[in-house]
């Protein structure tokens, strides 16, 4: 039977090649220092001032500025939050090794609004914003990691050895970033050679055989080259047992590598170019049945990925305040998703999805200053090929072929029923499918006096295509069965063998052109140091698509459409699903307080948002679910962030989110579910931290840190109906850490009461499934630089 070719694509590893060779071509000179690092100064009372949460309002230092003429989100205009028409949080890195964040998924505990729950395995990882995001496909919230814009949501939850901060901007994105960012956008900034130089090294042990390894070389050779090469090792031995094996489901191992190289071959040029892979193994998916409180299911599961990208930043400042900024990006994926994909001790079916996709993007800027600095510009111009190549067989096993084939074949017809060649019916698929497109943008920026105005707009044009291949090769045994009676009585004899030869092949294309405009104001308040206030409207969109699961479905219903049964529903019905967009209004401040020791951050929202995209399962017992379009939801809402020190040794801080997201147009099946709300976004978000640092008289210890934190989300209502939900519920935390000038011990828990939650919910063939929090984990840190 013909079908797509599925090969390995040999230019990986090529491409790992040829990006080390150039990347390594540096000059080496003599070493000078920049600024000092953190750690490095002397006394607690000016550690403290340090280690507290960095503000970005601040004086840049030289090696920020640096860096961010680097950095193609502050490029963007993105280089303070606290000064811009958006609401955001930074954390720096003090507060990231404190509260072990390591990637976007440790930023959901401490951000108002975002949730993006620790469950399941990293593919499967669901974003919510605001009341808006996805559990597959498209998401919701812009990635960069070191520039390179991470394009596919399957590789969103990943480590990063060395964070140096991570910060996220909620509110629309799209006018200059583009699709898939209507509700954010997520930066994630790795230690660079220009801000330490030296070795870093960080050893994690827990409980369930938790052991996490990372270890970092950054060096500055001169002032016109640096060098940096971290990598991280990660093992859990998982806490869930699967009752039908007595096995442990949720295992896990990664491991990762990042090699970062800067070059400034002259006062007015640099380069910088990062590197970065990662592996990695997990097992299967701790899914507990709502009918019997248990795990237990009889098949496979386990996921696997091999991740690497590459992204080549070049920043020229140019005469007449001009800077022109260029952004390479290279992104391939190679992934294998098995599952049991009916979580039940009986063999229904199980499902392999093996991906392999490669991307490449190229992003050019070029921005100046006009009428005395007060008027800022940008345009730029962006362009993407992507190309994913995807086997994903769905295989019927005994029990699945007799409840949801030959059962109901035979029941239409008992005097002739049927009986399955074989105990397993294969469902084969293969897609290859390419997209690409491209976008100009442009923003202006225009100060007067307290105001500060500002607009930008971008067009993107984008077209997906699908190419499909998938076939049935079986048989069954048709009896003769006069008395119309079943179970087919054992005497029975077959008269006629039935082969079952079906197959679909086929290609669609959809073309989408997004116009996404921004304008915003910002009203300084009459002393700068107390803040500002801020008023925005903009539009975002995420990118449509097709529902590649749903193809085993559609040859499902072809073989029962083929032994004379109706089919329910065809590939032109449910194979594609449309953009996303939205409007976002938002007002919210930036205020200073007490000497600016206080600092807090408001904001309002309204949302309305058409074509919503919302993961649903198919009525009837299938295998697959989809994604389709909500006809209109509106999302409202609100966020506080305070940040206190009411001593240089005592830092206090709290977020909180509030969101009501509903449905305003959307039917199913017949049902409407006008004003219910919309599942998996949770209503409420909460953090709260307080840190303390005591001075301890010792010549090679500064001081310890106490710091404890709490964090909960709720309710979470898990369908549309709201039938079933999830309450609130919270989290404690605790770190007790010993710092000296050249290393520290950490003692860390998370979830000390125990508490019992869900973080995910999922339907299949009728049967609803939970996924179960974590459970309490107990550490120890140990972290040393030199």
């Amino acid at each position: 039977m013909k079908h797509l070719g599925f090969h390995i694509l040999p230019f990986s590893a090529k491409i790992m090649a040829l990006t080390l060779s150039l990347t390594f071509v540096t000059e080496v000179m003599a070493k000078v220092t920049l600024n000092v690092n953190p750690e490095h100064i002397e006394g607690v009372e000016a550690l403290a001032e340090s280690e507290q949460l960095e503000q970005r309002d601040s004086v840049p230092t030289v090696s920020e500025t640096l860096l961010d003429e680097l950095d193609v989100v502050a490029v963007k205009g993105h280089t303070n939050y606290r000064q811009r028409s958006m609401s955001g949080n930074h954390l720096s890195l003090a507060r990231a090794e404190n509260l072990g964040v390591v990637g976007i998924k440790g930023m959901s505990d401490v951000v108002p609004n975002f949730y993006m729950p620790d469950y399941g395995s990293r593919i499967t990882s669901s974003i919510y914003v605001r009341g808006i995001g996805a559990r597959m496909d498209q998401p919701a919230v812009g990635l960069t990691v070191d520039n390179v814009g991470i394009m596919n949501k399957n590789a969103y939850d990943f480590d990063v050895a060395d964070v140096a901060y991570v910060e996220m901007v909620r509110g629309p994105q799209s006018s200059l970033f583009g699709r898939n960012t209507m509700t954010g956008m997520i930066n994630i900034r790795s230690i660079s050679p220009w801000d330490y130089q030296g070795w870093r090294s960080t050893v994690m042990i827990g409980l369930r055989s938790l052991f996490k390894f990372n270890i970092g070389w950054y060096h500055q050779f001169n002032d016109k080259a640096a060098m940096s090469a971290s990598g991280n090792f990660y093992r859990y031995g998982g806490k869930f047992i699967n009752e039908y094996d007595d096995k442990t489901v949720d295992k896990e191992v990664y491991g990762g590598m990042r090699i970062k190289n800067y070059y400034n071959p002259s006062d007015a040029v640099k380069i910088a170019n990062s590197f970065s892979f990662s592996l990695l193994r997990q097992g299967g998916y701790p899914y507990e049945s709502v009918a019997t409180g248990k795990i237990s299911y009889n098949d496979t599961c386990f996921y696997r990925r091999f991740m690497l990208t590459d992204g080549l930043t070049v920043n020229a400042r140019l005469p007449k305040n001009l800077t022109l900024m260029s952004v390479t990006t290279l992104q391939h994926l190679n992934d294998n998703m098995t599952l049991d994909q009916d979580f039940l001790p009986e063999s229904y079916f199980t499902l392999t999805q093996k991906t392999r996709e490669t991307a490449i993007t190229q992003d050019i800027m070029l921005r100046g200053l006009a009428l005395g600095d007060t008027y800022h510009w940008m345009v730029g111009a962006y362009g993407f090929y992507r190309h994913q190549r995807m086997m994903a067989p769905v295989t019927f096993k005994e029990e699945g072929i007799e409840r949801l084939i030959v059962r109901h074949r035979n029941e239409a017809n008992p005097f002739y029923p049927i009986k399955w060649d074989t105990d397993e019916m294969p469902l084969d698929s293969y897609f290859s499918l390419p997209s690409g497109g491209f976008a100009i943008y442009h923003e202006s920026r225009y100060d007067l006096g307290r105001w500060n105005f500002a607009a930008a707009l971008r067009l993107d044009y984008e077209r997906i295509s699908l190419n499909y291949d998938n076939y049935c090769d079986s048989g069954y045994e048709m009896y003769n069965n006069p008395s119309g009676l079943l179970p087919i009585p054992e005497s029975a004899q077959p008269y006629r063998h039935v082969p079952v030869d079906i197959s679909m092949h086929g290609s669609l294309k959809n073309d989408y052109l997004q116009f996404s405009p921004k304008v915003s104001a910002i009203y300084n308040l009459p002393d700068v140091t107390l803040g500002n206030l801020y008023a925005s409207i903009g539009k975002g969109f995420k990118a449509g698509g097709f529902n590649t699961q749903m193809f085993s479905d559609v040859l499902q219903q072809k073989v029962m459409e083929f032994m004379g049964l109706s089919a329910q529903y065809s590939v032109e019905d449910i194979v594609s699903y449309k953009p996303e967009k939205s409007w976002s209004f938002e007002i919210g401040s930036h205020l200073n307080f007490l000497n600016s020791n206080m600092r807090v951050d408001l904001s309002v929202f309204y949302i309305d948002c058409r074509d919503q995209q919302l993961t649903v399962f198919p009525p009837g017992e299938t295998t697959g679910r989809m994604m389709t379009n909500a006809g209109k939801t509106r999302s409202v809402g609100g966020e506080v962030t305070v940040d206190y020190n009411p001593m240089k040794t005592l830092n206090l801080m709290a977020t909180y989110g509030f969101t009501d997201a509903r449905f305003l147009n959307y039917e199913s099946g017949g049902v409407s579910y006008k004003g219910k709300r919309v599942p998996y976004a949770p209503s409420n978000t909460l953090f709260l931290q307080a840190t303390y640092l005591q001075s301890v008289s010792s010549k090679n210890l500064y001081f310890i840190e106490l710091s404890a934190n709490f964090n909960g989300a709720g309710s979470i209502y898990w369908n549309e109906s709201n039938s079933l939900r999830q309450n609130f519920y919270g989290l404690l935390g605790i770190n007790i850490a010993y710092k000296a000038p050249k290393w520290s011990l950490e003692l860390w828990g998370n979830n000390l009461t125990n508490t019992k939650y869900s973080t995910f919910y999922f339907l299949s063939m009728g049967n609803e499934f939970l996924q179960r929090g974590k459970a309490t984990q107990i550490g120890l840190t140990v972290r040393a630089h030199f």
